[in-house]
């Protein structure tokens, strides 16, 4: 793991949201702090009519807001290490190649890009949905509700997430709602439906018994229903720090999408929401990642 959490951020309300919670991660974890701005020529350019200097005027602009984010963080947290960075080209490119390498990426929900209607900003949602690493979205930055909750499933894409959800709840000293969604079949009226919610517990259980002995101090709430994921996360949300889901996408063109859960949870938790995601080839949980930043 990095040492540093870094940023997006740019001039809008919730990169300011999104810059008060990665600082207050960065010292809860003891990581460094970078904020970075992503100057998208082509959102200010006119190809039939160019702008002499347009370049050196925003990166002006742009250098001169990260000095006024700096200076409101370092007043705030003074014992924090901060840098700042700007740099030209794509949002959502620029900003993926930083998740890889660092402890974690923070953006806003909404910056200044994309549709204004849009529930969540299409960087937010691009970086989301493409990078490989960790990816905090922050809409809004609540009082403290004491609880990590992560999404559990049968795919190979929520042991990330729980290796996340796991080493946070160990490190905030605060339970962890383990939250698991099945549909009822259709033909359930044929079924043992004891049977079938015994088996389901079970599964859980199972799912999640190496984490639990890795995270002894963890106080695991187990919560299994019937409901639609994205309802249950949502519900689960609203007494939530953080909320932690795995990402199903693939290597190459699959890459591309972001699977239905996480995206209809980045669209309406109540709290931020992690997506962590690794390569296909990297799927041994790194334990006690973030426990051993104590």
């Amino acid at each position: 793991m990095n040492d540093v959490i870094v940023v997006g951020t740019d001039d809008s309300p919730d990169a300011d949201a999104a810059i008060a919670w990665a600082a207050a991660e960065a010292v809860r974890k003891g990581l460094r702090l970078e904020l970075v701005h992503v100057i998208e020529r082509g959102s200010y350019d006119l190809p039939r009519c160019p702008l002499p200097g347009l370049l050196e005027t925003l990166g002006e602009a742009a250098t001169r807001m990260l000095e006024e984010k700096y200076q409101a963080v370092t007043t705030r947290w003074p014992g924090l290490e901060v840098a700042t960075e700007v740099k030209t080209g794509s949002a959502v490119a620029e900003l993926r190649a930083q998740a890889e390498p660092a402890a974690e990426l923070v953006v806003g929900s909404r910056g200044r890009g994309g549709f204004a209607s849009a529930l969540l900003g299409s960087v937010s949602l691009g970086v989301a949905g493409h990078a490989h690493g960790t990816v905090v979205v922050v809409r809004s930055v609540a009082a403290e509700r004491g609880q990590i909750v992560v999404g559990v499933d049968e795919s190979d894409s929520s042991t990330p997430a729980l290796a996340h959800a796991f080493a946070e709840a160990s490190l905030r000293g605060v339970p962890l709602r383990a939250v698991y969604a099945y549909a009822v079949p259709l033909h359930a009226l044929s079924l043992d439906l004891d049977r079938l919610q015994r088996t389901q517990y079970e599964f859980v259980r199972d799912r999640l018994a190496p984490w639990r002995a890795e995270y002894p101090e963890v106080n695991v709430i187990e919560d299994i229903t019937s409901v639609h994921p994205v309802a249950a996360l949502t519900e689960a949300s609203k007494g939530a720090d953080l909320v932690v889901v795995g990402n199903r996408g693939h290597r190459g063109v699959a890459s591309a999408v972001l699977g239905s859960v996480s995206h209809g949870v980045l669209h309406h938790a109540d709290c931020p929401v992690a997506v962590v995601r690794r390569h296909e080839d990297d799927r041994t949980p790194r334990l006690r990642a973030a426990a051993s930043l104590k």
